[in-house]
Formats: structure tokens, C-alpha cells, sequence
């Protein structure tokens, strides 16, 4: 219901736990039109529903190919956040104006806190958004802090071979 008023909307899936029957917190939105979805993902993007805030983005799973389409490898790693004041929204607030970013921002916690480590991830889906969010924020200040805006490298695996 809450996405009819974005566009015009042709299904909803929200999947339930097949032991429980409780839904999974997270649901499918497909709209009838692609422009009706850009919209809902800049409009929609960290609305607060039940108190907690909604991530919405395409899915990044392709019907057809069924390969994961959007993420090309455009992920920044953004540090020296201010733990107090940044988090996923700032994030998205500020970064989206660089281009599409594919999947929420994501800022590393502590798993018993809930306290910020003062660093995240924003994933774009062109090279061209991703250098520019580089370019135009490294070194800048946000929050009252100078941040560090890089391209994120995937840890290397430790243990085992392969």
C-alpha cells in the first residue's frame, strides 16, 4: 500500500519463514514501470516504517540471467566517519548525489554495542559515480571530520588454500 502512492505497482512479495510462518522483514516491490522504481528508491530510501528504516534498491538478482547484475565492483570504502553523528543515511544523503548507488550504505558496527567503528562501504553501479564520490569527497569534511574516501579492496581469504 505504502508503495502505490511512489507508482503504479504490478506485484509484492514479502516472504515468510517457512518454519514460523513471520515475515522476514524484508519484501519485492515490482512496479510496472522502471522509472516508477528509480523513483521509489530516491523517495523511499531510509523512510522510517515501524521504527526502523527501510532499504529500498533494485534487486540485484536479473530474471533472466540469474547473475547479479548491478555490482560491478564500484564500492568505496569511506573512513574516519564520526560515530556519534554519520550514519546509513547520512551516508546515502551525501554519496546518491554522485550516482546510483546499488545497495544501502553499509557502516561496520559492533556486534554487542551497536556502536559505529567510524568506517563503512557505499556501493555505486558505474566507475564514473564511484571516481567521482572519490574525487569530490576525499579529504573533505563531514560531520566535523576529515574522511577518507577510497576504493574498498575484499580482504584476502586467511587460512585454507585456494
Amino acid at each position: 500500500e505504502l508503495f502505490t502512492q511512489v507508482g503504479r505497482v504490478n506485484s509484492v512479495h514479502m516472504p515468510k519463514d517457512k518454519l514460523t510462518g513471520l515475515h522476514g522483514g524484508y519484501g519485492f516491490v515490482e512496479f510496472l514501470d522502471v522509472a516508477d522504481a528509480d523513483y521509489a528508491i530516491q523517495i523511499m530510501g531510509m523512510v522510517k516504517l515501524f521504527s526502523r528504516p527501510m532499504r529500498v534498491n533494485k534487486s540485484s538478482l536479473d530474471k533472466k540471467s540469474g547473475q547479479n547484475s548491478l555490482d560491478v565492483g564500484a564500492n568505496l570504502f569511506i573512513g574516519n566517519l564520526d560515530p556519534a553523528d554519520v550514519d546509513e543515511k547520512l551516508l546515502y544523503d551525501t554519496f546518491s548525489a554522485f550516482g546510483t548507488i546499488i545497495k544501502p550504505p553499509k557502516i561496520m558496527r559492533d556486534d554487542m554495542t551497536n556502536t559505529s567503528k567510524g568506517f563503512g562501504f557505499v556501493s555505486f553501479d558505474a566507475f564514473e559515480a564511484s571516481d567521482l564520490a572519490i574525487e569530490c569527497m576525499n579529504n573533505q569534511y563531514l560531520c566535523n571530520r576529515q574522511i577518507t574516501v577510497q576504493y574498498a579492496f575484499k580482504k584476502a581469504s586467511t587460512g585454507g588454500e585456494g
